[in-house]
């Protein structure tokens, strides 16, 4: 009987390339011509998976939030993993939009992939759910090869890393 080989779907945001990100943005604002005088400001909280954006009006909140994408994408953060809320005025003028950074596959998102896997109707493939990734299993290298193709392919909301490959 041949072995199970598997490897485990993950996801998440590398926190010290946000950080790097948070800086570079924060450095831009502070050049900016159009952001001089402004009260805009970028604060990234670690142990909240969270980041704080204010700025003076909705179009400085727009300009703002694009700055943070640009330089997020530039040193290789997904903004799959990013879940902006909405943008809501606080006080003395200012607005503000809290962004999540999502760490782990949710559950919706698990039970998604584990459906679409199930629709695939693929052989021996095996997917469990373990907290906030999922392994994948078979006896076949060559079914989990096709198993992470299909997956690059689809659109969970979210980016899908691969690892922890076990024979």
């Amino acid at each position: 009987m041949a072995a199970q080989v598997s490897f485990d779907v993950t996801s998440g945001v590398d926190l010290q390339e946000v950080d790097n990100a948070v800086n570079q943005a924060k450095k831009e604002l502070a050049q900016r011509y159009d952001f001089k005088g402004s009260k805009s400001s970028i604060e990234f909280k670690r142990a909240e998976n969270l980041l704080e954006l204010i700025a003076d009006n909705t179009f400085k909140m727009e300009a703002v939030w694009e700055i943070l994408q640009t330089r997020l994408i530039r040193r290789g953060v997904s903004v799959k993993n990013l879940t902006p809320s909405e943008v809501e005025p606080i006080a003395s003028g200012l607005v503000k939009r809290t962004v999540a950074l999502q760490q782990g596959v949710s559950s919706d998102a698990a039970r998604a992939i584990v459906k679409f896997l199930k629709d695939q109707k693929l052989k021996k493939v095996t997917c469990a759910i373990l907290g906030d990734q999922l392994r994948v299993s078979s006896g076949s290298k060559d079914d989990l090869q096709a198993v992470i193709q299909m997956l690059r392919g689809q659109d969970f909301g979210l980016e899908l890393k691969f690892g922890n490959y076990r024979e």
